[in-house]
């Protein structure tokens, strides 16, 4: 790890606690991208698994908070948060149990390109993580209430203001895997996006 008076930290498959990272469901990609969903709402009882080659992103935030499903169920999250990010090449799949048929996949890609992924105030929930990554200038250990670098609490959050943080003006994620349960941002432009449904599964990784 390199030194904080640097301004710089790096961890190597470092997972959820102490990383940021980036989603976009496939049920909800347009509504992202054209900034129609509300900051808060029931998630569904299913994770859904993302991959990206690289992530840039300036204002970061992450802090814990708690989602509930629609049947009252609570599920514990660390809550990733960019003021604006750049994703290259990014896979989103959910399997669905259909009774009888059997699990149908969704899967989602784009940034395959030239031209990334772009978004802006995104938040994401998830609970597991693995990728290579580094941050400039970060602050570990600030209240989730007191953070400055990023985008903030989301509003709506089931999270204690006074509770741990941490912040970065920059993060940069190589060989991003994780599973979440929600992403919600202000703008989300999909360049070359994709999405394919298929019977059986049929996963990002």
């Amino acid at each position: 790890m390199e030194s904080l008076a640097r301004g710089g930290t790096r961890w190597k498959r470092f997972a959820v606690v102490m990383v940021p990272s980036v989603a976009a469901t496939a049920a909800i990609g347009v509504a992202l991208s054209q900034g129609a969903l509300a900051a808060s709402f029931s998630v569904s009882g299913q994770q859904f698994k993302v991959s990206t080659d690289r992530l840039d992103g300036t204002g970061f935030v992450q802090y814990g908070a708690v989602d509930a499903q629609k049947d009252g169920k609570q599920v514990p999250v660390a809550v990733s948060a960019f003021s604006d990010a750049k994703i290259k090449n990014l896979c989103q799949s959910v399997v669905v149990p259909v009774p009888v048929f059997g699990d149908v996949s969704m899967k989602l890609t784009a940034g395959g390109g030239a031209t990334p992924v772009v978004a802006k105030n995104l938040y994401i929930d998830l609970d597991q993580l693995n990728a290579d990554a580094t941050f400039k200038n970060i602050n570990i250990g600030v209240a989730a209430g007191s953070t400055s670098k990023g985008p903030g609490m989301k509003k709506g959050d089931k999270a204690d203001p006074g509770s741990f943080a941490q912040e970065a003006d920059k993060a940069t994620l190589t060989g991003v895997k994780q599973t979440a349960w929600a992403t919600t941002a202000g703008t989300f432009k999909l360049s070359g996006l994709q999405m394919k449904v298929s019977k059986g599964k049929n996963e990002c990784y």
